[in-house]
């Protein structure tokens, strides 16, 4: 068996970097698929889930060729199942979040799961949080409320910026969930190609009739919306989350968490770019505080 070598720092770096900006692309393409199609609200936003795990699954059809039944322990397939269900819902919330709040407020909100993964853990496996955790978490719940409190909805047509907050919240919450369900099946023997594999299917077909039953549609749209789905799916989806799981590997799962906090920061600046979208300055002063209660957290985390 041939022993992986050590890349090089520069090389690790750069993946990072890639990993970071192809993440902030996902706001972004949401944004103008919106735009292209002239539709926002629940219905489209649940057709942009839909297809975005979709055409992630199909991308993923040769990792099924890895996958053993008899090598796992019991539960891995229903700790897995369980995880696609709570991606379902992150995309399902957080993509519909951008039809009513700002992209710094919906992108900073729902990278706050470090905090509710702490927080979970703490109840759920018993893992009490350090003194810098908790500190972290108090701090970004300042930051949390000065954002809430200064978003006054810098999106057009039907904007809602209390409701799209809660959206985003609610899709820290569930990937929060999706990531510890998803620690458990990995424990128990499924290997990461074949667990992604899983819940991407799990999360695309529980997703497919959704669109439908809320009266939105597969066709009908421009072009450019269906381009927007697929750069969902290859840039952010799988370029990002992919770049980030490879650097994990060679360097402190610490320093990946705190690279992707500016996440928010790449789709802000690209927000202002695209749209001229300018958030209030609570919403900048909260997401920086809020973004720093987060990297207290990490760093006080013992795993």
């Amino acid at each position: 068996m041939s022993i992986l070598q050590q890349p090089r720092p520069w090389l690790v770096g750069l993946v990072i970097v890639v990993g970071v900006f192809a993440a902030s692309t996902s706001a972004i393409f949401v944004r103008l698929a919106i735009a292209s199609s002239g539709v926002n609200g629940v219905a489209f936003s649940l057709f942009l889930s839909a297809s975005r795990l979709a055409i992630a699954s199909l991308l993923l059809l040769p990792a099924w060729r890895k996958f053993q039944l008899t090598s796992l322990s019991p539960g891995a397939l229903r700790y897995a199942g369980a995880a696609g269900i709570c991606l379902a819902l992150h995309f399902s919330a957080w993509i519909t979040s951008l039809s009513f709040t700002s992209i710094a407020a919906s992108t900073t909100l729902v990278n706050t799961n470090p905090i509710w993964v702490a927080l979970v853990s703490w109840f759920w496996f018993k893992e009490k949080p350090s003194r810098l955790t908790l500190l972290g978490m108090g701090v970004a719940l300042v930051g949390g409320v000065l954002i809430t409190s200064g978003d006054t909805g810098v999106v057009t047509g039907g904007s809602n910026p209390l409701l799209g907050n809660f959206l985003a919240l609610l899709g820290a919450w569930t990937v929060s969930l999706y990531l510890l369900l998803g620690r458990e099946a990995q424990r128990r023997g499924l290997g990461i190609s074949s667990y992604i594999a899983i819940v991407y299917s799990t999360a695309a077909l529980i997703l497919l009739p959704f669109p439908l039953i809320f009266g939105s549609s597969y066709t009908g749209y421009p072009p450019t919306v269906y381009l927007y789905v697929l750069l969902m799916a290859a840039f952010p989806q799988l370029l990002g989350h992919t770049s980030l799981n490879w650097a994990v590997r060679w360097i402190s799962p610490t320093l990946v968490t705190l690279a992707i906090l500016f996440e928010p920061v790449g789709a802000s600046f690209l927000g202002y770019l695209i749209f001229k979208e300018v958030p209030g300055l609570l919403v900048l002063v909260g997401a920086i505080v809020l973004l720093i209660g987060v990297a207290l957290a990490i760093f006080g985390s013992k795993n």
